[in-house]
């Protein structure tokens, strides 16, 4: 007997659920048996490498875990702990030598997920001058380093949403679901499969390509297109296909903010007045060669040059022997395989969340809409645009509102400039 589309559907997707389940709980159990404790450990150093003795650092954790212990004459710490779970690690600002501060204040506390035990996880805190006693010059390059990277994961991502636009016409509200995907999938692999980041971080990109790429438009957004559903509709049932997706994650991944534990901390390196990490360095290169490879492919590759065909004319496009359906197929593999990486860019620095997604979707529409939504180009100048004034921002606004900055440029845009900088106007009625 012929087995249906839609019972294949359902045996893949319960084989795949059931696959990341027995491997979680397995892998989860022999890392437990392993060991029966880890260690967290750390250095405090001030800008110049020099070690910080008597820095108090208080830890709490899970069943009531508390201690208080200070850095050595060579600036280290370390202490044990018996149970896996969430523990909080606080660095006594008032402890700090004269004249040195942490040099971002929102990282004064560190939050390490102590998945399995019998290793050594290290934790690192950023000290220097103080923000407030570094000169504007030094904070200016910095900021100016940290919002080109930003503008990076954000183009990343931008560029696939701004591509399924350009040839669908939707504007996809869960695109920003796909950086979490591509995050959690790397967390899982690396975190709880026990795979090396380096493996982990390629099947998780092919992973989100075949998920968040194919299967999503085959299986919700190809069905929607046969069947003529409105644009406007299919925006609709984009916000709740993302809401969908948001507590699936947090369902089976938690509320809390998963970290590597292989990249915990990393000690950033000094290239003239810019402090970065090696595996910043490492994801912004290869960042930019995925930008470079998907504007290639746009411009060179066959099937590139057909997207730009059916974002200009799609009935033309199909009466020229173009196979759009095939084309748009391509998009959504190209746009979740960038926006997957962005993620994994994000988790490699901060983390992931369930909310990653969301958070991230103001600063994605926000360099859309200033590059020019539906324009391949518009969305990385637009990215970069947003990446740095965000960063800069933090001059004369505090860290915890600088994305108020983007939303302000989305409103400004849209009122100045509707078709945003590279867009072209286009006549409605």
């Amino acid at each position: 007997m012929k087995m249906g589309k839609a019972q294949l559907v359902r045996k893949i997707a319960l084989g795949l659920a059931s696959f990341f389940l027995i491997t979680s709980f397995s892998t989860s159990g022999s890392a437990i048996a392993a060991g029966t404790s880890s260690i967290l450990a750390g250095e405090i150093k001030d800008a110049a490498s020099n070690p910080l003795k008597d820095v108090r650092i208080d830890i709490t954790g899970p069943n009531g875990f508390a201690a208080q212990l200070t850095s050595d004459a060579m600036g280290k710490w370390q202490v044990e702990v018996a149970s896996t779970g969430i523990y909080e690690v606080t660095l006594d600002q008032a402890s700090l030598p004269s004249g040195q501060a942490l040099t971002d204040v929102s990282k004064g506390t560190r939050k390490v997920n102590v998945l399995m035990l019998g290793n050594t996880l290290t934790i690192l805190f950023p000290i220097g001058p103080g923000a407030e006693k570094t000169p504007i010059l030094d904070q200016s390059v910095q900021l100016l380093a940290d919002g080109l990277i930003l503008g990076i994961i954000i183009a990343l991502a931008a560029l696939g949403l701004n591509l399924v636009f350009g040839t669908t016409g939707l504007t996809n509200f869960a695109h920003g679901e796909l950086l979490t995907l591509g995050g959690l999938l790397t967390y899982f692999f690396s975190t709880i499969a026990g795979l090396p980041v380096l493996a982990a971080i390629p099947i998780a990109v092919a992973l989100s390509a075949l998920i968040g790429g194919y299967l999503q438009d085959r299986l919700l957004w190809k069905p929607l297109r046969k069947r003529g559903t409105g644009l406007i509709a299919m925006l609709v049932v984009s916000i709740g296909f993302a809401i969908f997706i948001r507590y699936v994650f947090l369902f089976i991944f938690g509320g809390f903010t998963r970290q590597l534990p292989q990249f915990a901390g990393q000690e950033g390196l000094e290239i003239g007045l810019v402090s970065i990490t090696p595996k910043s360095i490492i994801s912004t290169s290869v960042g930019i060669l995925l930008l470079a490879g998907a504007t290639f492919w746009l411009l060179r590759s066959r099937m590139g040059k057909a997207s730009r065909a059916v974002a200009d004319n799609p009935a033309l496009a199909a009466a020229s022997g173009i196979e759009v359906e095939a084309v748009i197929r391509s998009v959504w593999i190209l746009g979740a395989l960038l926006a997957a990486f962005a993620g994994i860019m994000v988790t490699l620095n901060q983390g992931v969340s369930f909310l990653m997604g969301q958070d991230m979707l103001l600063l994605i529409f926000a360099a859309v809409t200033l590059g020019g939504l539906g324009t391949a180009y518009g969305a990385l100048v637009g990215s970069l645009v947003i990446g740095v004034l965000i960063q800069l921002s933090t001059l004369i606004i505090p860290t915890e509102l600088k994305y108020v900055g983007a939303l302000f440029v989305l409103i400004i845009i849209l009122l100045v400039r509707p078709q945003g900088i590279l867009g072209r106007k286009e006549r409605v009625g």
